[in-house]
């Protein structure tokens, strides 16, 4: 039987993360982030209740992805989740873009250059961003032109590079409806960005998400709820630069505005150079805000949820892998159960995210 992977972060999940699923053949494991999302901010829910919303539409095996590897630019975001979708035995990846192209001839095309393409990266203006360099690049190599409003897209890429080294197939499914970004609620599928914009109102939510009651009668959060908590860290700690990935340039920058600030976009705003994207500075205040430091990444694949289907699968390859299901005196991963204690003091209500917990069974 076909094994599918899906690497996501269904914040929340949607319309179109349900046609995504559907799309999809055989055993369905997601590979999903935790509480903190790629481009560094925190999850509108908790990963449980997310983890939740796919196994009630199709997902058969919910995973997490490490802190380290959940909270990082499109290339570490995806090889990580790849490597973790590879230990569970898929042989294919699919996944929603806004460019549906031959991406296994892509991926054919960096097996045979990817020498020659990390040297021409390294090669690339110092002042150029690391996006701007990849896209140089993969115009260069392979002729593709896109621009930062892909940015399934640009993921899309990333899990070519990824799964071509394992062996893993591509099967690229049409981004269905408004943008990434979109804010717009005159469609067939509303974005995330616009559900999490318009959440007050309930019957746009309802219209737009296949169980909405878990993410309407949820806790939720966002980077306001942790202002202060950031503030603090940034105030009270003698050397930024022991935190992951803040060097002198970006320590500098933070420390010398955080005082004249409201909100963590204006902080954002302040900090961002050509150099340093916004998504990447949002990132590193992630990183800053649950004291984040470099550690090598778990071997162990912590389950959130599964199915009975799931359940069967993940006896074929426990032997070859090693599962954790509940996390108990032994940390599973110690960056990333930092990362949950901070999630939790975000908001009145939210559920314990370590102890005690074990796997949605479905």
């Amino acid at each position: 039987m076909t094994v599918t992977g899906i690497i996501a972060e269904f914040n929340p999940f949607h319309n179109g993360h349900k046609y995504l699923l559907d799309q999809a053949k055989g055993v369905k494991i997601v590979a999903m982030s935790g509480n903190f999302m790629q481009r560094g901010e925190p999850a509108i829910v908790d990963k449980w209740i997310r983890a939740q919303m796919a196994l009630e539409n199709g997902a058969d095996l919910v995973v997490e992805l490490p802190f380290l590897v959940a909270v990082q630019s499109a290339d570490y975001f995806a090889e990580g989740a790849i490597d973790i979708l590879a230990k569970l035995g898929v042989d294919n990846l699919t996944f929603g873009t806004e460019s549906v192209l031959d991406y296994n001839l892509i991926g054919d095309i960096y097996i045979e250059k990817a020498q020659e393409m990390a040297t021409f990266l390294e090669n690339q203006p110092t002042h150029r961003s690391y996006p701007q360099k990849t896209q140089a690049m993969w115009e260069h190599f392979a002729g593709i032109q896109f621009t930062g409003d892909t940015p399934n897209h640009i993921l899309g890429l990333a899990y070519t590079k990824a799964a071509s080294q394992k062996g893993i197939r591509l099967t690229p499914i049409e981004r269905q409806g408004a943008g990434y970004h979109s804010k717009e609620k005159d469609v067939a599928y509303a974005s995330a960005t616009s559900i999490r914009q318009h959440k007050a109102d309930k019957d746009f939510v309802n219209a737009f998400m296949p169980n909405a009651e878990l993410l309407l009668g949820s806790p939720q959060v966002s980077w306001e709820n942790y202002f202060q908590l950031l503030k603090y860290q940034i105030l009270t700690n003698p050397d930024l630069t022991q935190i992951y990935q803040v060097n002198d340039e970006v320590a500098n920058r933070i420390t010398s505005n955080i005082r004249h600030v409201e909100t963590v976009e204006e902080l954002v705003d302040k900090v961002a150079t050509k150099r340093y994207t916004k998504a990447r500075v949002r990132r590193i205040l992630t990183y800053i805000l649950v004291n984040a430091v470099e550690k090598s990444l778990p071997e162990a694949v912590h389950i959130l949820g599964f199915t009975q289907k799931g359940r069967e699968h993940l006896k074929t390859v426990k032997k070859s892998v090693d599962i954790v299901a509940r996390i108990g005196a032994e940390p599973w991963d110690t960056v990333t159960q930092q990362a949950d204690a901070v999630y939790q003091l975000g908001g009145e209500g939210v559920a314990e995210q370590t102890w005690g917990r074990v796997p949605i069974k479905m």
